[in-house]
């Protein structure tokens, strides 16, 4: 998981974007449940649209919150100057220009998601995280391990036309990272 998400981290978004904010939170045993919830992880997921308005690429990423500069960091990293950015979200979204891209706002108001069909794939990304997450992990450290799975998520996502040979980039992408050491395996397992 960590060999895909650093091959997913070097890649930037261009053209359209859609960018869409959301939190992973699970309640722990014996944690705080809903908003209080210590498991709770701000995220950001991006959208890039080809010519015929369907996604190209794909990037879902953990931030520290959602301010400005946060926002603003996450967009020079992952988006390209130039990039035509679309929210519905809050007011930090707006720190996208500071990497030098546009941003449009829809405001959303009342409406359902079905009633904002330009948001499909964000919302389509989103959901599917969702999906996974309830069914196939059941229950991780989200604040430690969230890195990884939203990298694996959009890996896969961002693969899924390419049949040709799946196994060959996914070799060639684990050969390609740098190794961790065996010492910061330990100090994660032990903070679990």
């Amino acid at each position: 998981m960590k060999a895909i998400a650093d091959r997913e981290a070097t890649h930037r978004l261009c053209r359209a974007v859609l960018v869409d904010d959301a939190h992973l939170s699970g309640e722990r045993a014996s944690g705080k449940p809903g908003r209080g919830s210590e498991n709770r992880v701000p995220i950001v997921a991006t959208v890039s649209l080809n010519d015929k308005g369907r996604p190209s690429y794909v990037k879902v990423t953990r931030i520290s919150g959602f301010t400005n500069d946060a926002i603003s960091n996450r967009a020079r990293s992952n988006l390209a100057p130039g990039t035509a950015v679309m929210s519905h979200g809050p007011a930090c979204l707006r720190a996208v220009t500071d990497a030098g891209c546009t941003h449009r706002v829809e405001v959303v108001g009342k409406r359902k998601p079905r009633d904002l069909p330009q948001f499909k794939w964000v919302n389509t990304v989103l959901g599917d995280l969702k999906t996974v997450l309830s069914g196939v992990y059941k229950s991780f450290g989200y604040s430690k391990y969230a890195d990884h799975y939203l990298g694996a998520l959009a890996y896969r996502f961002n693969r899924c036309c390419d049949l040709a040979d799946p196994f060959v980039h996914l070799v060639v992408d684990v050969c390609r990272t740098k190794a961790t050491p065996l010492r910061v395996i330990r100090k994660a397992e032990v903070h679990f």
